[in-house]
């Protein structure tokens, strides 16, 4: 690990201020900041330390029965937070079955959302593929048993960001300071496929910074949820993950978003499957016919197709337990 300065920033501003030195970055909770300087995937000159900026580690509940959230709320303060498990449940879960009890009281909302691929050939010094600039994705000829069957590349590797995929159901948006002022994305205009830019998972510019994440109020009779499928259940990254939020109306399902995660490279909607739900009772057989169209499209690579049945099951599932 490269020797590094650490400056502690007590505002938005200082924090930019700080930034503005060549070779810094922001540092939140630190947890994926910390793998990637011990691998040398980033050697800073300078790590800008957000955690006594005020209003950062916040959740506040807004006039119009949303919610703004700082970046700096960790993951175990969404799970328990009564505001968010009161109209925003799928967000409440997705942080509640992030990587362990430790590391969740430590690891930022923020930091889950902006976090890199858990890739090995990313991960690994010695492999320049695309991520660092390079001309391949090794996991196509090589070892990809955890990564995408959605996408089509150039590459492979899946987001892993579990909260990423219910703040994409649940209609957040994103707001992002930088040097042209505050600007707000949607969250689901705020994640980016490889084909755009492969070094990249968001449309983050050099220098800006994620201020809040804002919940829409929830919609009345909607119901979220979250569930994945690991190996471990203790600790691991998800196999394939789901973020639903479904409203229904007289029997029928009037409005439906869902979300897969882990199975490419953004948060990836499943727009075939809402639409097989929107109209329909939300019974045994819309959940099995939403679950095929969850599947339309996939391609999975030689040691990945069983994500393809998971996702089916998945969707399955998770939709029967709102019914």
């Amino acid at each position: 690990m490269k020797s590094f300065e650490l400056a502690r920033a007590a505002s938005l501003e200082q924090a930019r201020e700080l930034h503005g030195k060549a070779g810094s970055v922001y540092k939140a909770g630190g947890i994926d900041l910390l793998d990637h300087l011990k691998e040398r995937l980033l050697e800073p000159e300078r790590l800008v330390d957000l955690k006594r900026v005020p209003g950062l580690d916040r959740i506040e509940p807004q006039p119009d029965g949303g919610l703004r959230l700082g970046p700096l709320v960790t993951l175990a303060g969404v799970a328990s937070s009564a505001a968010v498990r009161r109209g925003h449940q799928a967000l409440a879960e997705a942080c509640a079955l992030a990587a362990s009890p430790q590391i969740r009281n430590v690891a930022t909302l923020g930091g889950n959302v902006l976090q890199r691929p858990r890739c090995w050939y990313y991960r690994l010094e010695s492999y320049r593929c695309f991520k660092k600039g390079g001309e391949t994705c090794f996991a196509v000829d090589g070892e990809n048993r955890y990564h995408s069957i959605f996408g089509d590349g150039p590459v492979f590797a899946p987001h892993p960001s579990n909260a990423a995929t219910a703040l994409v159901a649940l209609g957040a948006s994103f707001e992002i300071l930088g040097a042209r002022g505050p600007r707000a994305v949607a969250a689901g205009e705020f994640f980016t496929l490889p084909s755009v830019d492969a070094t990249r998972e968001n449309v983050l510019q050099p220098g800006e910074l994620l201020t809040a994440i804002v919940l829409p109020p929830p919609a009345a009779g909607a119901r979220s949820t979250y569930a994945d499928v690991r190996e471990r259940p203790g600790f691991d990254w998800p196999l394939v993950a789901l973020a639903a939020s479904v409203r229904a109306e007289g029997g029928l399902v009037r409005q439906a978003s869902l979300v897969l995660g882990a199975v490419a490279p953004y948060p990836w909607r499943a727009a075939a499957a809402e639409q097989a739900l929107v109209g329909q009772k939300l019974d045994a057989a819309g959940a099995q016919r939403a679950a095929e169209a969850a599947v339309q499209g996939a391609a999975p690579l030689s040691d990945n197709g069983y994500k393809v049945e998971l996702v089916r099951v998945l969707v399955r599932r998770t939709l029967l337990g709102l019914a």
